[in-house]
């Protein structure tokens, strides 16, 4: 019998991305983190993290907060499109669900404010105690995190115009105070009124916008890619979060970091291995390198291949690779030019992908129940149909086609004459992955690897209790849509797998951040 040995290529991330972010009365510093549909509290000193709200709190997507006079945290929970108010004895009690695609949320003493991530979204007041919302302005080009400044109004961003509004609290005509800012996410005030505005771009950037002296810009290039949300404490020092990989960082003014909690993987979706030995993990926001060692700050972060929504499955093809996106998408990517082709648009949740000997994608069309081909002319034909929750596939050998179905619990051979199950009663499979003769899956419920022989069919547990899915005790909810009024919603999770050629498998370890090697020890 054959036993592994497991060894991480990155260190476990403590926040699954991290989202908005502000001091709480007692002054540690709230996350929410969008992807983990939880909220966590981290001390600034040390970087201690407790999850103050839960996987299976009634909250499930959380991409802001802001906390009011009385202690009492308000929450911007953006695909069922609701706002929560957490009091500080721990009750939740649903605010509204009147707003589409809630995502910036500040208070103004007792007052409430929160704006839409959309395309004409508004900017709205909301009322705790009861009472219809006030809608101050429409038109936002995708709003996001805001905050009162000196002047006494809103500020906020136009993400997609690449603006900077502000607007009176007790309504107005809005103002454009900034143009032409570099992919603005959120906009922050520092203790002496310098206006902050964060790129959610790959560099980092920080554009500060002296507004009531001269007008005077100054770019501050933090390394920290994907940033989403910042606070100041009482001593003026700024943190940072990102939506790409997670953490907590304290940026100084001259653009230096101290890691504060430690930067990862946000997922990881699938994973892959080149002929060159590099793996690469798709991980939601951004193509990875996780093996790659940690930046000399030591935050941990792994390279970042590309940054670009959204990477789910993922396939190595010679130099190129192929990636799906759970929106619909198929790509293939070459990592030597940085140059992407579309090779399909449309699909219905379209996840595992692999490469057929003749160069065919054939791809996981979760959503359809289907397997489709994808030729080199970019045509899409029907391999499978009628399925019921197919997620990954893999070829061995003899070109057989398998795919797993999580729901059904079982891997099935896509032959001619239609889908044979290969092997079922394994949980909820999901990775596959091929080495000779033997056939692995992930099976996600139980935690288990499994592998199966491809010549009699005959499975065995291969290893036990590993960190993919939720964690044990954690009550599985319905997932939240997928879209939300147009836009992207939440993926569900994906703990794919590879075979490297040493015979060692790559899992996704998705229930801790990290990617797993797994070497047999024979």
């Amino acid at each position: 019998m054959t036993s592994w040995q497991a060894r991480r290529l990155n260190p476990p991330n403590p926040l699954w991305g991290s989202n908005g972010v502000a001091f709480g009365p007692d002054g540690r510093l709230y996350v929410a983190q969008f992807l983990a549909g939880r909220i966590s509290a981290v001390d600034p000193a040390g970087g201690d993290v407790e999850t103050v709200v839960p996987m299976d709190s009634p909250v499930q997507a959380p991409d802001d907060l802001a906390f009011g006079a009385d202690g009492s945290m308000y929450i911007a929970d953006l695909v069922p499109g609701r706002v929560w108010r957490r009091s500080p004895e721990g009750t939740y009690t649903l605010v509204s669900d009147e707003v589409k695609v809630p995502n910036g949320i500040t208070c103004v003493g007792d007052r409430l404010f929160v704006n839409e991530m959309r395309m004409n979204g508004r900017l709205l007041e909301l009322f705790p105690q009861g009472g219809d919302p006030v809608v101050l302005t429409d038109g936002l080009a995708f709003g996001n995190a805001m905050q009162l400044g000196p002047d006494g109004c809103l500020y906020y961003p136009h993400m997609i115009s690449r603006q900077v509004w502000r607007i009176p609290p007790d309504g107005g005509v809005p103002e454009v105070v900034a143009e032409d800012v570099h992919d603005p996410v959120a906009v922050r005030f520092d203790r002496g009124g310098v206006l902050h505005v964060l790129s959610r771009g790959p560099e980092g950037i920080v554009t500060r916008v002296d507004l009531y002296g001269g007008g005077s810009r100054e770019l501050v290039t933090s390394g920290v890619t994907g940033l989403d949300n910042a606070a100041f404490d009482a001593e003026n020092r700024m943190f940072v979060s990102s939506f790409a990989s997670g953490g907590i960082t304290e940026l100084h003014p001259d653009g230096r970091t101290r890691p504060v909690v430690p930067r990862g993987l946000d997922g990881p979706y699938g994973v892959t291995i080149d002929l060159g030995g590099t793996v690469y993990a798709a991980d939601h926001y951004r193509l990875t390198r996780p093996e790659q060692p940690a930046d000399e700050s030591g935050s941990g972060d792994v390279a970042t291949e590309i940054l670009r929504p959204f990477f789910h499955g993922i396939t190595a093809d010679g130099e190129l690779l192929h990636t799906t996106s759970q929106y619909g998408g198929v790509q293939t990517y070459d990592p030597a030019t940085k140059a992407t082709r579309t090779r399909a648009t449309g699909l219905k949740q379209p996840l595992g992908i692999a490469v057929r000997s003749d160069g065919m994608l054939v791809v996981a069309e979760t959503g359809a129940g289907r397997v489709i081909g994808i030729d080199a002319t970019d045509t899409v034909t029907v391999l499978a149909e009628g399925l019921n929750h197919p997620v990954d596939v893999v070829f061995d050998a003899g070109r057989r086609c398998y795919v797993s179905d999580d729901r059904l619990g079982a891997v099935l051979r896509i032959d001619a004459e239609g889908p044979v199950v290969l092997a079922d009663d394994l949980g909820a499979p999901q990775g596959l992955a091929v080495h000779g003769e033997a056939l692995f899956t992930m099976d996600v419920e139980h935690r288990r690897l499994w592998s199966v022989s491809l010549t009699t069919g005959e499975r065995r547990v291969e290893a036990e209790d590993l960190a993919v899915g939720l964690p044990p005790g954690v009550e599985r909810r319905p997932d939240p849509a997928l879209f939300a009024h147009g836009g992207p919603g939440l993926a569900p999770r994906f703990a794919g797998l590879a075979a490297a050629p040493d015979g060692s498998l790559l899992l996704s370890s998705n229930g801790e951040g990290t990617v797993l090697r797994l070497s047999p020890d024979t």
